[in-house]
């Protein structure tokens, strides 16, 4: 009965609490644009209009959020983590750490490479599934996967599981774990950074408007993808096969060498644009929902940002 005052009370439970709330709020705002990336990465055309188009004309509106059970069940308590350890790591690089004193940029960059490494270990098989939701309509899946209808998000991770086995589920662990460690360093870095040079002193005070809580979380969004972004091409391509289907890439390298070769270089950069524009929508809403709801949920009434944008 004790448990969630408890649990409220301490900088832990309101950093869990309020990181599953920007979760969901960066879910809910990117997902169209995060299928149309994830079309793009895979097509060979790259034109965002014309896979938007295709998109539409197959499977209309909904086609734009299929796949979103799975990280909308999971980005909760995925998000939670991440902020949490974040949180977590940034005072223990940096002990010096009080309500009053933020950790310093490099105690910052550090946390968020930790954290971008353990988190790789949930979202793996999140991002598997919800990746071949998405990429259904282009047969790019297993048909043991698909089955005849369209399944859901439960469905495929059981028939991954079911085929492929608990290292089906991790496929593309690697790749995800060496794009997530620097993405998640450059995406804390950024947005503390921002924050404080777009508002002087809000580290300290907290007092920082909406507005800079949006800019501040886009521009972070945008850093983070800009210097992993061909990491991520290799990630779909390498978590689009199954084992049930023709293994086109035997690995990370081998992946990377062939869409060179067949595609050129700009290969790496296909839906880069669909990507940033994504990100600084969702990140400026996952920021924002996080410092907002982290405020309403602290004690001493700390919610000093201006409604101002």
């Amino acid at each position: 009965m004790d448990f969630w005052p408890e649990f409220l009370a301490n900088s832990w439970g309101k950093e869990f609490i309020a990181g599953g709330i920007g979760g969901i709020a960066g879910i809910v705002s990117g997902y169209p644009l995060d299928t149309l990336r994830i079309r793009q990465q895979h097509s060979t055309s790259g034109s965002a209009i014309s896979v938007l188009r295709n998109i539409m004309s197959n499977g209309g509106p909904a086609a734009l959020y299929r796949g979103m059970g799975a990280p909308l069940a999971s980005v909760t308590f995925q998000n939670a983590i991440v902020f949490q350890t974040n949180a977590v790591l940034c005072r223990a690089f940096d002990p010096a750490v009080t309500d009053n004193r933020p950790p310093s940029y490099k105690a910052v960059a550090l946390g968020g490479f930790g954290t971008g490494a353990l988190q790789s270990l949930i979202l793996t098989p999140v991002e598997l599934v919800k990746i071949r939701l998405q990429l259904q309509d282009l047969g790019s899946s297993s048909h043991s996967d698909l089955g005849s209808s369209r399944p859901g998000p439960m469905q495929v991770a059981k028939n991954i599981f079911k085929t492929e086995g608990y290292k089906g589920l991790y496929r593309g662990l690697t790749i995800t774990m060496l794009r997530d460690a620097p993405s998640h360093c450059f995406y804390f870095w950024t947005y503390e950074f921002m924050r404080e040079k777009l508002h002087p002193g809000c580290r300290e005070s907290g007092q920082e408007t909406l507005r800079t809580m949006l800019v501040a979380g886009g521009l972070a969004g945008v850093a983070s993808w800009v210097c992993c972004y061909p990491l991520d091409v290799v990630k779909t391509r390498l978590q689009a096969q199954s084992k049930m289907s023709f293994q086109k890439y035997s690995g990370i390298v081998d992946c990377f060498y062939k869409s060179v070769k067949e595609e050129g270089y700009s290969v790496l950069w296909r839906g880069l644009g669909t990507a940033i524009a994504r990100a600084f929508v969702v990140n400026g809403a996952i920021f924002s929902a996080y410092e907002l709801s982290l405020r309403c949920l602290s004690n001493n009434g700390g919610f000093h940002a201006e409604n101002t944008i």
